[in-house]
C-alpha cells in the first residue's frame, strides 16, 4: 500500500468531486468563523482558557485572533482548491490537524469539567450534551478534513505525474 493512500476518499459524500468538498470546507469555515466573531462581541457568554486564568476581554481578543486567522486560511483553501494550487492549500491541510487535536481535547476537558462539577443538577446532562454533540462536530470536521486532504494529495499526484526529468523520465521514477 502507497503511503499517501492510507487516509483517502474518492468523493465528498458520495456524490460530489473533491474539489466541490474542498471549497465547500473552506467556505464553512469563513462562515463558521465569521458568525462566531459576531457571537463573540454580541452575547454575554463567558470564555475562559483552560490554562492560564486570563481576563474575559484578552480571551476574546485571543478567539478573534485565531478566527481571522482561520478566515484567512480558509479563505487560502478556497482559492488553492479553485485553482488547484497545491500550495495555497497546505497551511489550511496542516492547520486542520492541529485544529482537530485540540478540538477533541476541548470536548473531552469541556465534559469531563460538567461532570465533575455538582453545583447544579443538570451539569451531567450539560456534560453528556457537551460530549455528544462535541464528538459529532469532531466526527463532521474529520470526514471534511479526510475530503480536503484526498483532494490536496490528487493534486500532488497530478503535479507530480507531470514532472519529466532531462531523460525523459518523471522526477519521481524508481528504479524496479
Amino acid at each position: 500500500m502507497a503511503r499517501d493512500s492510507r487516509i483517502r476518499v474518492t468523493s465528498c459524500c458520495g456524490c460530489y468531486s473533491l474539489k466541490s468538498g474542498a471549497i465547500f470546507s473552506g467556505i464553512m469555515c469563513i462562515i463558521l468563523s465569521v458568525i462566531a466573531i459576531v457571537l463573540l462581541f454580541t452575547t454575554n457568554i463567558q470564555f475562559k482558557v483552560i490554562i492560564f486564568d486570563l481576563n474575559s476581554t484578552i480571551v476574546k481578543i485571543i478567539y478573534t485572533i485565531n478566527l481571522v486567522m482561520t478566515i484567512i486560511l480558509s479563505l487560502c483553501l478556497t482559492i488553492g482548491a479553485i485553482r488547484k494550487n497545491i500550495l495555497l492549500m497546505l497551511p489550511w491541510v496542516v492547520l486542520g490537524v492541529l485544529i482537530l487535536i485540540a478540538l477533541l481535547f476541548s470536548v473531552i476537558f469541556t465534559s469531563v469539567a460538567y461532570f465533575i462539577e455538582k453545583k447544579e443538577v443538570h451539569h451531567v446532562l450539560y456534560g453528556v450534551l457537551a460530549l455528544l454533540f462535541g464528538l459529532l462536530a469532531f466526527v463532521i470536521c474529520t470526514y471534511f478534513w479526510i475530503v480536503t486532504y484526498s483532494y490536496f494529495q490528487q493534486l500532488r499526484q497530478e503535479k507530480n505525474s507531470l514532472k519529466i526529468g532531462p531523460y525523459g523520465r518523471p522526477y519521481s521514477y524508481q528504479r524496479p
